[in-house]
């Protein structure tokens, strides 16, 4: 998505800040040692106004992975509800990226964080497609990284933490001075985990695969979303582990993810997947889930919180 441009205000603990002003110090915790929790989410443009895509998904995860951490945050999923609504709203954003973050601050460096405050931010900013438009449309080229995505006995996969996701920083590092868009991580059983930020789903005759917990991958909102798509789409479902080979003997791969949203894979390493393009069963799970963000499938009008609506999250 590039530089992040800046906007008007972000929400810190309870207010609404200038830009600039949203600073914290060198020596806080988080800093240091990745104690922190955060969640990426996205707002469209719709005919009935500017929505924000499974925002109570979104911030229910938030809480869990805070609590995992057992970082307090001291405001309600409802508080963190409204204050990403009124963000996007203060700001005029309407397609954007929103990131809420929860993280130690500033009082010891001891490894363990006891008596550091929680501070609890939400920053947003138009964004652009995560893999470029032409990927989208076209696909991307991805590698197999080295890198191992982590064991949830390691660092609790369920969770979004921010340390976490050094793991992914060393594999899209390798695979972006390799020459490809993006990586694959493999798990410590050697089976596919995900991509570097992102869900994995293949396609072979007609059957739609991908994995779950147990592959050591984070269940992605957006992949909750495709998979209850793909059903409601007749599609037959397999949710299982998923061999590296597979990658190769696939018909269609594709990733899902809140920045990736649902992007073709067109190469992994030196092989070409299926015909080299965009396939049809991806094509048509992508024009169904950009007419469900853009507010164009009523069947799913209840993942879209309008801005101007401010509705009740329970």
């Amino acid at each position: 998505m590039g530089a992040i441009p800046k906007v008007d205000s972000i929400w810190m603990d309870g207010e609404f800040v200038p830009w600039d002003s949203a600073q914290t110090h060198i020596t806080a915790h988080c800093l240091h040692y990745g104690t922190g929790v955060f969640e990426g989410i996205r707002s469209y443009e719709t005919d009935n106004g500017t929505s924000i895509f499974r925002l109570d998904a979104h911030m229910r995860r938030l809480v869990n992975s805070a609590a995992i951490y057992r970082l307090d945050l001291s405001y309600s999923l409802e508080e963190l509800c409204q204050a990403a609504l009124e963000l996007v709203s203060r700001n005029k954003l309407v397609n954007a990226y929103i990131r809420p973050i929860a993280f130690n601050g500033v009082y010891s460096l001891d490894v363990w964080p006891k008596d550091c405050p929680v501070v609890v931010a939400i920053a947003g900013w138009p964004r652009g497609e995560y893999l470029g438009a032409q990927g989208l449309e076209e696909g991307v080229r991805v590698m197999v990284s080295s890198i191992r995505r982590f064991h949830s006995s390691m660092i609790p996969t369920a969770g979004k933490a921010c340390g976490q996701y050094v793991n992914s920083v060393l594999a899209v590092q390798e695979a972006q001075q390799q020459g490809f868009d993006e990586a694959i991580l493999l798990n410590m059983e050697g089976n596919v985990a995900e991509g570097s930020g992102e869900n994995l789903f293949l396609v072979k005759n007609g059957k739609l695969v991908t994995n779950d917990a147990d592959a050591s991958i984070l269940m992605g909102i957006t992949r909750e979303a495709i998979i209850k798509i793909a059903r409601d789409m007749s599609i037959p479902i397999e949710i299982r582990n998923v061999k590296e080979a597979e990658l190769l003997e696939a018909d269609e791969l594709f990733f899902t993810g809140t920045a990736v949203e649902v992007t073709p894979i067109r190469q992994v390493g030196d092989h070409t997947v299926g015909d080299g393009k965009r396939g049809p069963i991806t094509e048509s799970i992508q024009a169904t889930f950009f007419d469900t963000v853009h507010g164009r499938c009523p069947q799913y009008s209840d993942w879209l919180f309008y801005v101007s609506e401010r509705q009740v999250i329970a």
